[in-house]
């Protein structure tokens, strides 16, 4: 005696057809779920390593307040981690926008749509020219610093005011001539992208010409400051100098330990990638609304799982906020 299973054909429609929903689900709304818990899982890898490497450098870790303190248009002013901050308030209210585009969604509300997904997009692109910004100032620093063989780096300080002060305000200029070194003249790996204001002679002569320069060093005591030497020994350290370092890119880096710059450019600009990605969708999500494309399928779907995949971004950058500039 045989038995035999038989499914019909609307059965098979619905398994196969893409019928069946999880959790109420629509499949391009799992899918962007899928697309989430995977790119949130890089980027706890990212974090988890930037993590490890800092526990590992603690003692010579650049401080957050001491490398962000630029402020657009007030050149001078001493303002730590307040245009960061603007940029994260920014990003997090672009958030709320995307919220109030998805709930007009939801009542089939296109003007209402149309109005808070500009909103969204304006958000965007403001931190992402914020991010950019950013990157300029930190890739061509402030005030420069030294290096020695040993990778020792040295800040300076004014010892009467005890604010730190740039190269150009000491360093005595010979008016010889220079040459850019390159990869194949000396040591084979190392090559200058431009050539530094001042040579380490230079600065070595205004230091030693100076009385009020002292050296700030990247260490950083009990209290966590960094360590600065006094004129005895600022003038002994400083005759180690071999390179001057302005600014900071993947070899050098005058605020501090160079992983710091290694981390910062790539987790900062893969998540400013994110959010550029996430603009340019909103611009394209932003013009179907405009034509009435949502309102032709009875839907705005569309927009709630662009809405979940700019929701997590601005979660990421919480996360990186924390972990970088406020811890």
């Amino acid at each position: 005696m045989s038995s035999t299973i038989t499914t019909s054909t609307n059965n098979e429609e619905d398994l196969w057809g893409g019928g069946n929903k999880p959790l109420k689900a629509s499949y391009g709304k799992l899918m962007m779920w899928f697309f989430i818990v995977s790119d949130a899982l890089t980027f706890s890898g990212f974090l988890v390593a930037y993590g490890f490497s800092r526990f590992k450098n603690l003692d010579s870790w650049p401080i957050a307040d001491e490398v962000f303190t630029h402020f657009p248009f007030l050149h001078g002013v001493d303002a730590p981690m307040y245009y960061v901050a603007l940029m994260t308030f920014v990003l997090i209210f672009s958030s709320v926008t995307m919220v109030l585009a998805v709930d007009a969604g939801h009542h089939m509300q296109k003007k209402k749509v149309a109005v808070y997904m500009l909103l969204t997009i304006i958000g965007g692109a403001i931190f992402v020219g914020s991010q950019a910004w950013e990157w300029s100032n930190f890739i061509k620093g402030e005030y420069g610093a030294v290096e020695t063989k040993g990778g020792q780096l040295f800040q300076f300080i004014n010892q009467e005011t005890g604010k730190r002060i740039a190269l150009d305000e000491f360093a005595i200029e010979s008016h010889s001539d220079r040459t850019q070194h390159e990869s194949k003249n000396g040591i084979w790996f190392l090559g200058e992208g431009s050539l530094p204001s001042f040579t380490p002679d230079e600065v070595i002569a205004g230091v030693i010409a100076n009385p009020y320069v002292v050296i700030k060093t990247e260490k950083i005591d009990a209290n966590g400051h960094k360590i600065i030497l006094s004129r005895e020994e600022s003038l002994d350290k400083i005759t180690q100098a071999i390179y001057v370092v302005e600014g900071a890119n993947l070899v050098n880096n005058e605020y501090g330990n160079r992983l710091f710059a290694n981390f910062f450019f790539f987790i900062t600009g893969f998540h400013g990638f994110h959010v550029f990605s996430g603009v340019i969708i909103n611009i394209i999500i932003f013009f179907n609304v405009l034509v009435g494309t949502y309102e032709k399928r009875g839907h705005y779907e569309m927009v709630e799982k662009v809405g979940l995949y700019w929701h997590f971004v601005d979660l990421v950058w919480v996360f990186v906020f924390t972990f970088f500039y406020l811890v």
